[in-house]
């Protein structure tokens, strides 16, 4: 009777089967490193969207009666060197930095992918064309190529976007064809094979949707380098230029009062620190939903 009562008390204490989701968004929370970056990305994305409202002048705007002008009521941060207010730069280079992030991940995530996809499930010389080609473009830092490739195509949004998307590829594609390799060998590919499948069937219906969470990870914490790489190259003076507000150009311009006027880089400098550490930490937190046996305690 006391063993039957035990084993009814165990039974009655078992925790109830999770979802698939609810595991996600339990890991994905837990933590508050990455709630504390979904936080700051959400506000970043609010600034970029309402900068028009929030900026206190015209960001482009000359007053050369407000040369270099210290922190005050009417500027809070100050202003540069012609005169332009700081922190309305600050709130309008909110939205380069994100179009720039996003746009040359999308750019880089769909060319790897079809890349690494196309050279892992057929193999053979497709492979290895497609595969030392990438070698080849990975033989260079990524830095470098960029610049390399923005001091050819010059400067401008656009260009710095191309730039980092092509250095950017092989990354994805050495990891979706990774995965390519692993997962065509698996049943459910050779079961559709023996169905009749088209190999575009299977490559976009199976191979691409498992393959998913993780070039979902690795585009998050992408995005945060392509922000760093693209404010290195404004600050080189390749990327986006005055009077386009854009952080590495506003630190490049600031760095020489830094000790008269530090609020002119050192703002921009914690905007992209905030940032990309921020994505950093989303990245690392979609990396622990997503696979359980990388989970972290941080």
């Amino acid at each position: 009777m006391a063993k039957r009562r035990t084993h009814e008390a165990k039974f009655i204490e078992a925790r109830p089967i999770e979802s698939s989701w609810g595991r996600f968004f339990r890991v994905f929370f837990g933590r508050k490193v990455v709630l504390f970056g979904l936080i700051v990305i959400v506000l970043y994305v609010l600034v970029a969207i309402f900068a028009s409202w929030l900026a206190p002048y015209d960001y482009k705007l000359i007053n050369l009666n407000a040369v270099l002008a210290p922190p005050s009521h009417a500027h809070l941060l100050g202003t540069d060197a012609a005169g332009r207010d700081t922190l309305s730069r600050l709130i309008y280079g909110v939205r380069p930095t994100l179009i720039v992030g996003v746009t040359t991940i999308f750019i880089a995530a769909v060319s790897g992918t079809i890349l690494g996809l196309v050279a892992g499930y057929f193999g053979g010389w497709v492979q290895t064309i497609i595969m030392r080609c990438v070698d080849a473009l990975m033989g260079f830092p990524m830095l470098l190529l960029a610049l390399v490739i923005a001091a050819v195509l010059g400067g401008g949004i656009r260009n710095v976007i191309i730039a980092l998307g092509i250095s950017s590829i092989p990354t994805f594609a050495r990891v979706m064809c990774g995965q390519t390799l692993t997962l065509k060998e698996n049943d459910y590919i050779l079961a559709g094979r023996s169905l009749g499948f088209t190999n575009l069937h299977l490559m976009w219906s199976h191979i691409v949707p498992n393959s998913f969470p993780p070039l979902v990870i690795l585009a998050t914490m992408n995005i945060g380098m392509v922000i760093l790489m693209e404010a290195s190259l404004s600050f080189l003076g390749i990327g986006i230029q005055v009077p386009e507000a854009a952080w590495g150009s506003m630190v490049s311009v600031g760095y020489k009062y830094l000790t008269t006027e530090p609020a002119l880089s050192v703002a921009p400098g914690i905007a992209i620190m905030l940032i990309v550490f921020s994505l950093n930490m989303v990245g690392d937190g979609l990396r622990d939903a997503l696979d359980p046996r990388l989970r972290g305690t941080l």
